[in-house]
């Protein structure tokens, strides 16, 4: 079974940046970040797959990036803003995603982290 661990979230001031990773024991191919702020539904925010895919709030502002030789998947947050708050999860898929509506589906995902929680304030 599939082993995510995320590291790297924080308190920060809006503007302010974070690097948050995530260590897997094996690379898949669908790997994404999801978010879920209190009272919200978990929603997609990047993913790696046959293409680079970034929900709309995020385009601009975060990147995601990964290191093979480390099985370690980033997500790199600039220009942070309160709504960004929430709990950032890494998760894996075994099947390829080809668009940005299947890449940042939960259901499509089959391996989870356990989170790791950015807060962001003003």
């Amino acid at each position: 079974q599939a082993q995510l661990v995320e590291s790297g979230g924080g308190s920060v001031q809006a503007g302010g940046s974070l690097r948050l990773s995530c260590v897997a024991s094996a690379l898949r191919a669908s790997m994404a970040w999801f978010r879920q702020a209190p009272g919200k539904e978990r929603e997609g925010v990047a993913c790696l797959s046959a293409g680079t895919y970034y929900a709309d709030s995020v385009k601009g502002r975060f990147t995601i990036s990964r290191d093979d030789a480390k099985n370690t998947l980033f997500l790199h947050l600039n220009s942070l803003k309160p709504e960004d708050t929430a709990i950032y999860y890494c998760a894996t898929a075994d099947d390829w995603s080809f668009s940005a509506i299947e890449a940042l589906s939960v259901r499509r995902y089959n391996y989870w982290g356990q989170g790791t929680q950015v807060t962001v304030s003003s």
